[in-house]
């Protein structure tokens, strides 16, 4: 059966092709919105509707989509929409302890079956200088992040513990989407991956 991740996200692209997954990229033609001020029913909501804009498109085939957020005291910190936004976001994340929550929806085109569930990943920063925040913004990396920041790329220097799953971080909790895809709709990522990959 045809995977379809419906997200155009380089990172959740290369996480699926490093686990040797062939699928089709069908990112939803809108921006999916959902009104919801809890993070975890927030990115749970966002993957379901982004889910279900792919799959009305298609008769077969399992539809993947996903939403991370990075949140502090229930308040979500999107994607920076500004460097100014991208400096405020790393300075409230120093030194303090922050959360990311990822949603997974998953689909089956030909029923409409859905299951949708979430990780949560507790993320402890190092206190970051106003040059390290400076440097770093420069680069560019915070600005399609969320949180404003990406763990598997410069910011990695900045974390001091992690609890929970690395990948969720990056944007796709992959024993998550193992779990649900084995479980719910008999698709096994370990007979279907076609090479031997490394996520590393």
């Amino acid at each position: 059966m045809e995977l379809i991740l419906a997200s155009s996200s380089p990172r959740r692209i290369l996480l699926l092709k490093k686990l040797g997954l062939r699928f089709r990229v069908v990112p939803p033609s809108y921006e999916v919105e959902v009104e919801t001020e809890d993070p975890i029913e927030y990115v749970e909501l966002k993957a379901l509707e982004k889910a279900r804009a792919v799959a009305r498109l298609f008769t077969e085939g399992i539809i993947i989509a996903a939403d991370t957020v990075v949140f502090m005291d229930k308040e979500i910190l999107g994607k920076p929409r500004s460097i100014d936004e991208a400096k405020d976001f790393l300075r409230r994340l120093s030194g303090k302890t922050h959360y990311v929550a990822t949603g997974v929806a998953v689909i089956d085109a030909a029923t409409m079956r859905e299951i949708v569930d979430s990780e949560v990943t507790k993320v402890k920063f190092r206190e970051l200088s106003e040059e390290e925040i400076e440097l770093y913004v420069k680069t560019g990396e915070p600005l399609d992040k969320a949180g404003g920041y990406a763990i598997q790329g410069l910011a990695s220097v900045f974390i001091e513990r992690i609890e929970g799953d690395f990948w969720n971080v990056v944007g796709l909790p992959i024993p998550l989407l193992y779990y649900i895809l084995k479980t719910y709709f008999r698709y096994d990522l370990l007979k279907e991956s076609k090479q031997t990959v490394s996520l590393v």
